[in-house]
């Protein structure tokens, strides 16, 4: 799709753009770490606010995905839906079919799929329910606005996992890691024409199509600065610890091989004879 064929509102949302708005929010209320935190690695972030970061990688990384679709796609992220704070992922429509995506950050966790189970280190999750319910709630919503039957399929986009099992494939939505995404998209058969994707598309880009209040006008280069300032201290927090992590086992070594010398000076220190 064109850039003129994409409305201000919708088509220049970012990928994560609500999470990265709730996750700024809280940030701002954490207080700024000390100058011993800084220096021992405390990360900046605070429990009320590490899963709105992960979720904001997440979907960053899926979007940054999603470029490599052709133009004949439509891509759009962040998508508000409704009356309160719900929004879809990404919403992607193409000659392939229409899609959200409900993309979960699990790095490093294994994750098991089975029928109408999906866990995440041995832990069931709502993650397959929560997809097929967007899918269905979009297919209603584009159906309305763009005045004939719309099917959706729900993706849950798995970021990247220790390991991802799929020991039977889910009923009602499917199920892929982010590496795989783009190929998975690829292989699909087309089962939309030209014209059909046109008609869609141009109903998935007005906002009033998912809810009745525009989204509010957002200083997005604002938003990102801040999100990169705050991931260049998380980063920085990260190597500091593992630095120090690596440095207090070989200053524990060398106490021990010169223990003799050490217990001296404490003793001098201390006032001992």
């Amino acid at each position: 799709m064109g850039a003129d064929a994409t409305p201000l509102l919708l088509g220049e949302r970012v990928p994560g753009q609500a999470v990265l708005e709730e996750l700024m929010a809280l940030q701002s209320r954490v207080p700024p770490r000390n100058w011993l935190q800084r220096v021992f690695g405390a990360s900046p972030l605070r429990p009320e606010t590490i899963t709105w970061y992960k979720g904001a990688l997440g979907e960053i990384a899926v979007g940054q995905i999603l470029e490599g679709l052709g133009p004949e796609w439509l891509v759009l992220h962040a998508v508000p839906v409704g009356t309160g704070s719900a929004d879809i992922d990404h919403v992607l429509v193409g000659p392939a079919g229409v899609f959200t995506l409900n993309t979960k950050n699990h790095s490093g966790q294994p994750v098991w799929v089975a029928g109408r189970a999906l866990l995440v280190a041995g832990k069931r999750t709502r993650h397959l329910h929560c997809s097929a319910h967007e899918a269905a709630r979009a297919a209603k919503l584009l159906s309305t606005a763009a005045g004939f039957p719309v099917e959706v399929t729900g993706v849950v986009v798995i970021v990247n996992p220790k390991k991802l099992t799929i020991k039977s494939r889910p009923e009602r939505v499917a199920v892929v890691r982010e590496a795989r995404l783009l190929a998975w998209l690829r292989q699909l058969q087309p089962v939309l024409g030209t014209e059909q994707v046109a008609q869609i598309a141009e109903a998935a880009v007005r906002p009033g199509t998912w809810c009745r209040q525009p989204p509010a006008t957002t200083d997005l280069p604002a938003l990102q600065r801040s999100f990169t300032a705050l991931r260049l201290l998380v980063d920085q927090a990260r190597r500091r610890q593992a630095a120090w992590a690596l440095s207090v086992p070989a200053i524990g070594l060398v106490m021990l091989a010169n223990s003799a010398q050490w217990g001296a000076a404490i003793l001098q220190v201390l006032g001992g004879p």
